[in-house]
């Protein structure tokens, strides 16, 4: 298991930090499996500084999808994709 560490900016660590927010849509640019643990750094993209405010999460489920996998990759561009969360 390992531990993944990543910036977050403010609205979303509020968000997170509250758990109205209980998902992380990111780019597939890293390693991260169920069982790891994500920390979640506040970033303030303007200032380009840490708050020093963190949050650690258990990942428990990984959703990786190709965007072409139904086949809808021009529609996709062109709307966009929802991320739906259930309670």
């Amino acid at each position: 298991m390992a531990i993944v560490k990543k910036k977050i900016p403010p609205e979303y660590f509020e968000l997170i930090s509250s758990g109205k927010k209980r998902f992380e849509l990111r780019l597939n640019d890293f390693d991260i499996r169920e069982g790891d643990t994500l920390v979640l750094e506040e970033y303030d993209p303007e200032t380009k500084e840490y708050s020093g405010r963190k949050i650690e999460k258990a990942v428990d489920y990984v959703l990786n999808f190709d965007l072409d996998l139904f086949k809808q990759k021009e529609k996709i561009i062109e709307k966009g994709l929802l991320l739906i969360q259930f309670k």
